[in-house]
């Protein structure tokens, strides 16, 4: 006997489901695998927007070292001091007060020459020539101008040192018959030419 208010199919109701059926392809579990969707709270550690995606390490040079050892050992990094910092640290021979005021222009050069233009032959008899005859005239201070050096848009594959005469000055004063006579050297004030000059403080005459 049936229930009341449950019908069961009728037998056309149940051809038409036996057909239906018949006609639908069942999904495999590896197809259905890779058509699930990802769980939404489980981000992919290797994506790049992922905020907790590591960064790939970096290996180390040899002979380099890597950021967090720093330099590999044995490998020294010495940063020569320019020719400014040299005279600046160079030791006060003459009086200390005139010094300052000789750092701060405002002490008078007594005569003056101008080395620009001039070859390294051609420069360095005349400079002698000329800190000999100050000093017999028991001049102090001197300016020697040597200029900057020349400046270019490319010095070619090896570059040459700009500035030969500002180089090699302080050294002729150092040498020679110029280091009897020559008390002090250093840069000129601004206003006496800066970087490319220097005051030389000459020694009295005995």
């Amino acid at each position: 006997m049936r229930r009341k208010g449950k019908r069961g199919l009728s037998d056309e109701d149940r051809a038409v489901w036996d057909s239906v059926r018949r006609s639908v392809t069942p999904i495999s579990p590896v197809r259905r695998s890779k058509l699930a969707p990802p769980a939404p709270n489980a981000p992919d550690p290797g994506a790049p927007d992922n905020p907790n995606r590591k960064p790939p390490a970096l290996p180390d040079l040899p002979g380099i070292g890597s950021a967090r050892s720093g330099p590999a050992p044995g490998l020294h990094v010495d940063h020569a001091p320019s020719l400014s910092e040299r005279l600046a640290q160079a030791p006060v021979q003459m009086d200390r007060k005139a010094y300052l005021r000789l750092k701060r222009g405002k002490t008078k050069p007594e005569a003056r020459i101008d080395l620009h233009g001039m070859t390294q032959a051609q420069a360095h008899p005349a400079l002698t020539r000329f800190l000999l005859e100050a000093h017999d005239r028991d001049y102090r201070l001197v300016l020697v101008i040597t200029g900057k050096g020349r400046t270019g848009a490319d010095d070619g594959p090896i570059p040459e040192r700009r500035g030969v005469l500002k180089h090699q000055v302080p050294h002729w004063l150092s040498t020679g018959p110029l280091r009897q006579i020559v008390q002090q050297v250093t840069e000129a004030h601004m206003r006496h030419g800066g970087g490319g000059a220097y005051y030389v403080y000459l020694r009295r005459r005995k």
